[in-house]
């Protein structure tokens, strides 16, 4: 089985270097920009717009009138035009519609690993030389980067690589096509877990896992005034956006680290987890929970574990949303519907009088469930 992984590596390039990457961030948003307005006024007049294919034959033509586009990496204009048929076709699907890109938010572009064969001899535009520390991307050449030390060699066919500049500092995703062996699944545990604000998870074992991300608010707030006060295109509001740009991407690594230590965990430990399918765009309209939703990433825990137990072959089995597992008691099952108010964190059920503590009630029951769909599961294989 071939899987797709990404490794994210820390690049030094030189000046020259620097120049070239932030150009080709410019001429991929310039490309992107220049045909959404196209595809818009052709709409417009013809009631059709041109797909990224037919797009990127108008290139070349573009580049007799605008020259600095030859001279970036030509991959990286034509998956620009890829990412505007995206943003089309998630347009269509019910989302936003696509907006032009502004020069300092997201700045990135892609390109892709492109092989060929001479006289025996095999080429690629990607190379990646862990134990020189280098990576060889197309018109770049050698970048110096940093990242995995403890690995000498990444099994696998490179595919392709993001280049992005982010608070003033640079990285490539490199996506490495890679052979998955998983062992035979034969369960032996199985873990319920209730994902909150007040803590990020609560265990059918009654273990609580806390979000230990603290987040210095006034430091923040006294950044966002400093800019505030510096004068547009001042050399003083550049280093006080790279301050608060750099604050920013301390508190995103320190969330990922920890998500990447709970999920870790959390498969290591058992063969089935159960959660529930929970609707976070929903819950996120709620403004009472909307701050602690996004302080708690509960989406991208869910999105960790499901990789994670697909390459590590272990079972995420996601319950009905509408499951209601903080009102069920988990030893009589009563139905307690008074429990729907929040603010009712415990409880006594009135039938066999056990005291239950909302979200560890609400873990256990997720548990049985779970159990219940795998056991039908099971049943209707055999």
């Amino acid at each position: 089985m071939q899987i797709l992984k990404g490794y994210v590596f820390r690049l030094y390039p030189t000046k020259e270097q620097e120049q070239l990457i932030n150009k080709t961030i410019g001429c991929s948003r310039f490309i992107y920009n220049y045909f959404l307005d196209d595809k818009i006024k052709e709409y417009k007049e013809t009631g059709k717009s041109k797909s990224a294919f037919d797009q990127m034959k108008l290139i070349p033509l573009l580049s007799k009138e605008k020259e600095w586009l030859k001279e970036v990496d030509s991959c990286s204009l034509r998956n620009s035009l890829l990412d505007l048929e995206r943003a089309f076709k998630n347009f269509y699907n019910g989302s936003g519609f696509p907006k032009f890109k502004a020069k300092g938010v997201h700045e990135r572009y892609k390109t892709n690993n492109i092989k060929s064969s001479y006289k025996g001899n095999h080429y690629e535009t990607i190379k990646l030389d862990l134990k020189n520390k280098t990576i060889t991307l197309p018109k770049l050449k050698e970048v110096k980067i940093r990242g995995y030390r403890n690995k000498e060699v990444i099994p696998g066919n490179i595919k392709s690589a993001v280049i992005k500049k982010e608070a003033g500092r640079y990285y490539v995703s490199v996506l490495i096509e890679e052979p998955l062996i998983r062992p035979a699944f034969v369960p032996t545990s199985i873990i319920g877990i209730d994902l909150g604000i007040k803590n990020l998870i609560v265990t059918s074992y009654n273990e609580k896992i806390e979000n230990t991300i603290k987040i210095n608010n006034k430091r923040l707030i006294g950044l966002q005034r400093g800019l505030a006060r510096c004068k547009a295109g001042s050399k003083n509001r550049y280093k006080m956006k790279l301050k608060i740009q750099r604050m920013y991407q301390k508190i995103r690594n320190a969330r990922k680290h920890m998500i990447h230590d709970i999920t870790n965990k959390l498969i290591k430990e058992n063969d089935i987890i159960v959660t529930e399918n929970l609707d976070v765009k929903s819950m996120q309209k709620n403004h009472y929970v909307a701050k602690g939703l996004n302080e708690n990433p509960i989406s991208e825990i869910i999105r960790m574990l499901k990789y994670k137990a697909n390459w590590n072959n272990k079972k995420l089995i996601q319950i009905d949303r509408y499951y209601p597992s903080s009102q069920i008691c988990n030893v009589c099952n009563y139905q307690n519907k008074k429990v729907k108010d929040l603010s009712i964190r415990k409880w006594e059920c009135p039938v066999c009088y056990t005291n239950h503590d909302r979200d560890y009630n609400a873990s256990v029951n997720i548990m049985f469930e779970g159990l219940k769909i795998y056991m039908k599961g099971i049943k209707h294989s055999v």
